[in-house]
């Protein structure tokens, strides 16, 4: 007796290799070919005394860009069994991403209000959202633990750390 068909798996969807692959690549690509056009800026030739400060970027810019148009190609017009492959899949792409945007944010708010702040309200956000701690609890140990980076860099170490273009912590003279 032969046993029935079986239905295919069916496939997970997320981000393709192929896809990351290429841009990867791109930006890689791109973060090369600034380093080419900025080192012509700076001088990308062999002067009378020797290279100029742009030579050596220029030529490293260069390889960056050859190596990463021969992966675009690859991942384009390679083997499609070795391309086709599911990369990520969606729902663990997502549990990344909730720690990298915020990640992202945080970094973006210490530009604006500094190392203390954005961390006290990093680890509060992080403590409610992702530990489901209550808001008051949340809060003392976001305050608490930039409050003893505080003490620790500002007082006893009397290493300053950025205060933030709006520096909320000039009314305590820091």
């Amino acid at each position: 007796m032969s046993e029935p068909p079986q239905a295919p798996e069916p496939r997970a969807g997320g981000i393709s290799t192929r896809t990351v692959e290429v841009v990867v690549a791109l930006v890689i690509f791109a973060l090369g070919a600034l380093v080419v056009y900025d080192s012509r800026r700076l001088g990308a030739k062999w002067g009378a005394d020797g290279p100029e400060a742009g030579y050596f970027p220029f030529y490293i810019g260069l390889v960056i860009c050859v190596s990463t148009a021969v992966i675009a190609a690859q991942a384009l017009f390679g083997r499609a069994d070795k391309r086709d492959g599911i990369f990520v899949e969606w729902q663990p792409l997502r549990q990344v991403l909730s720690v990298l945007l915020p990640a992202l944010l945080y970094v973006g708010a210490i530009q604006l209000i500094g190392f203390y702040t954005a961390s006290a309200i990093y680890i509060a956000g992080f403590m409610v959202w992702l530990g489901k701690y209550s808001w008051l609890r949340s809060a003392l140990v976001g305050l608490a633990v930039s409050a003893l980076a505080f003490i620790t860099f500002e007082i006893w170490f009397q290493v300053p750390l950025y205060k933030g273009a709006f520096n909320p912590l000039a009314f305590l003279g820091y």
